[in-house]
């Protein structure tokens, strides 16, 4: 039987989760991700932040067809609710995922 000491490390390696600061996130090792993991999570997380946002959009839009009784342009979900969050949250994960990525290279390098 092995035993586990108060810092969270048995014989030496860590078996308690790692934190924010260390890469993980969630339990989630994203800075050991390579260079294509981390283009398609970011842009995985683009596009669901876009339909997401868009179908937010859609249904508040609904909402003010039943209220006010006059159609909406349900395009306006699309070019000035859907497109700019995605591209924003696109954006902000790029940066995180790939500044983990470059420190990761860096510190092998």
């Amino acid at each position: 039987m092995t035993q586990t000491s108060q810092d969270g490390t048995l014989n030496g390696t860590l078996t308690a989760p790692r934190a924010f600061g260390s890469g993980y996130l969630f339990g989630v090792p994203l800075g050991d991700l390579g260079l294509f993991a981390t283009l398609l999570m970011s842009f995985a997380v683009g596009f669901a932040a876009f339909f997401a946002a868009t179908f937010v959009a859609i249904v508040v839009l609904l909402f003010d067809k039943a209220i006010t009784g006059r159609m909406p342009d349900f395009t306006i979900t699309y070019k000035f609710v859907g497109l700019p969050a995605g591209i924003v949250v696109l954006a902000l994960t790029l940066a995180y995922l790939g500044t983990l990525w470059i420190k990761r290279k860096l510190r092998k390098g």
